[in-house]
């Protein structure tokens, strides 16, 4: 059973991800910085989560 990787909408092009969830530093990962581009998304190394700019052009189509 594989369990689909969060996506969050972020505002900011720079964000940070520790893995922790709502909880903040629980059993999550070190804390990385990423930058998203004109992809209009990043995606976590460590937890696989996809960070998406709103109003970017990864953001059309995402069910609201």
């Amino acid at each position: 059973m594989s369990k689909e990787a969060e996506t969050i909408i972020v505002k900011s092009s720079r964000i940070s991800c520790d893995g922790s969830g709502d909880i903040p530093a629980a059993l999550g990962h070190p804390k990385i910085w990423l930058e998203i581009d004109e992809k209009g998304y990043a995606e976590c190394g460590y937890c696989d989560r996809k960070f998406i700019l709103a109003g970017s052009v990864a953001d059309q189509g995402i069910k609201k």
